[in-house]
């Protein structure tokens, strides 16, 4: 039988999200059932969920991130898995800063650096409008050109170093003319200190392209094979760092590449 696991906020629910997906992922346990309950900013709204969690035939998980005490102390009594990924930490900070946590709500995922935002906001507009090798006039801009054959993440991972960390990253696909030359495209040559390179392996993205076009050309394991070569013998011509992707995870994607080319964050 099924458990299912809350994840339970006062406000968006994203922290409880990721940390409690974090520490799960240290499990092997397949029989899980995840939920993500935002909001629960009030003893009425707590109530309802405790009554909604004890229906269940198994005792839930729960991974919380609420700072009103009397809803999180609400919601503690009534679970034994409970897990407050808040005030454990808050109250040796407390002790750190010598003056108590502010309580206002959401103030993690708020717009409180409005500059920061911004910047967020025109890094995506910026990875949209360069994507796949569009606007290349805008390349000088950009803070990270990711390259690669079709279907290794390159778009993907443009999109979340802009909304996560503002970063201006576009992506540049390789194509036959550029295997058979053996040069870099002439839009992207003069970007070389900008330029970070992804593979992966052969049989990965052949899995990956009979998903897009089954039984096709491009699909074919020989191509796939063809293409990861050439591409990676590119990378290393023009000492181009790049990192096989066959096993990463967009989040350490993007932390790879935040690392290796020293980006702000």
């Amino acid at each position: 039988m099924s458990r299912t696991v809350y994840f339970v906020s006062d406000h968006t629910g994203v922290t409880a999200e990721v940390l409690g997906h974090s520490l799960l992922a240290r499990f092997e346990e397949r029989d899980l059932v995840t939920t993500t309950r935002p909001f629960i900013n009030s003893v009425e709204r707590a109530e309802e969920l405790v009554a909604e969690m004890a229906a269940l035939p198994v005792e839930p998980i729960v991974f919380s991130t609420i700072t009103e005490p009397a809803v999180r102390e609400r919601i503690s009594t009534a679970v034994t898995h409970h897990f407050d990924l808040v005030s454990p930490f808050l109250d040796p900070l407390e002790q750190v800063f010598g003056y108590p946590a502010a309580k206002r709500i959401g103030a993690a995922h708020g717009i409180r650096d409005l500059a920061r935002y911004q910047a967020r906001i025109d890094a995506v507009e910026f990875s949209l409008a360069t994507d796949d090798g569009s606007n290349t006039n805008r390349y000088p801009q950009a803070e990270a050109v990711m390259i690669g054959v079709s279907r290794v993440g390159k778009s993907p991972t443009c999109l979340y170093l802009a909304m996560q960390y503002g970063v201006k990253a576009s992506n540049y696909p390789l194509a036959d003319d550029d295997f058979e030359r053996s040069t870099l495209p002439v839009p992207i040559a003069q970007f070389v200190p900008k330029l970070f390179g992804l593979t992966i392996q052969p049989q990965r993205l052949f899995e990956l392209r009979q998903r897009r076009r089954p039984n096709s050309e491009y699909a074919s394991q020989q191509r796939c094979e063809y293409e990861v070569r050439r591409a990676e013998s590119l990378f290393r011509q023009h000492g181009i760092p790049y990192v096989d992707v066959t096993h990463l995870s967009v989040e350490e994607l993007a932390a790879t590449l935040l690392q290796r080319r020293r980006l702000p964050t």
